[in-house]
């Protein structure tokens, strides 16, 4: 397990502590977002994602949808927002088992998964601090 720690004091910031970060990311990677609402977790993955796949449109968050799917430089990679999630058991009807830690998963919320909670993964962690800093800890969990 690998931890680090990274500080942001505005939104700026955070887009390119996510874009040094996806230069680590395999094509099979989990990537949980934690963090509570108006953190950063949606900033954090637009970045990702425009990162990864080289886009310049907006990104939407996929609150309503569930899931997004993406190509990049990795391959398929998928865009979980799970707020609207109450039971594990609905993320069977977004296909979670047969994409997680098979193709790049990118996991808003991910509390949500309960018993679905995979082994392996990566741990983004946002939490807010004074002065609209941001304290963002990434861990790879084995």
């Amino acid at each position: 397990m690998s931890i680090s720690n990274h500080h942001s004091h505005n939104e700026e910031q955070t887009k390119k502590i996510a874009q040094d970060f996806s230069k680590n990311l395999n094509s099979n990677d989990i990537v949980l977002l934690s963090g509570p609402l108006g953190a950063g977790k949606s900033v954090f993955a637009r970045a990702l994602i425009h990162t990864l796949c080289d886009i310049q449109e907006n990104v939407p968050s996929p609150t309503f949808t569930l899931v997004q799917q993406y190509e990049s430089q990795l391959g398929n990679l998928w865009h979980f927002d799970l707020y609207r999630i109450e039971d594990p058991e609905e993320i069977y009807e977004i296909g979670w088992e047969d994409i997680a830690g098979q193709e790049l998963s990118v996991v808003e919320w991910p509390e949500r998964l309960g018993f679905l909670m995979p082994k392996r993964y990566i741990e983004v962690i946002i939490k807010p601090e004074k002065n609209d800093e941001r304290l963002i800890t990434i861990e790879r969990i084995q």
